[in-house]
């Protein structure tokens, strides 16, 4: 049987699955994506819910896949900011068509992402 070059192999999707299907992963990216830059405490504020071992643990992971910066300042107190990599804005212009299609296909109205979107007139 030929093969068909006009198919795609999704072997390659599963190590990025294995990443962004965590938990927080997408909601990490979605606000990153939605940024420039933020640190830490902030990135806490916009994720409601999210513990500060999980945000490290989550980031940590997205670094080390080479979706999110890190950038440490010099400073007292010291400051850290997170931001999207080339790879991560790549990964969040990939997503945000499904992000779209989701709240089509379930009714969400935005108002005010992360934590006010509503689903045809009751909260979630």
């Amino acid at each position: 049987m030929p093969e068909d070059t006009n198919s795609l192999c999704p072997c390659p999707l599963e190590g990025v699955i294995d990443t962004i299907s965590k938990k927080w992963a997408l909601l990490i990216i979605h606000v990153l994506g939605n940024t420039s830059r933020i640190r830490f405490n902030d990135l806490m504020k916009e994720l409601d819910g999210i513990s500060p071992k999980t945000l490290t643990d989550t980031l940590a992971v997205l670094q080390k896949e080479g979706f999110v910066g890190r950038e440490a300042f010099a400073e007292i107190p010291p400051r850290v900011e997170y931001y999207l990599t080339d790879d991560g804005r790549e990964l969040w212009d990939a997503i945000l068509p499904l992000l779209q299609w989701t709240m089509k296909r379930e009714g969400f109205v935005h108002e005010k992402c992360s934590a006010h979107c509503h689903k045809k007139g009751r909260r979630t």
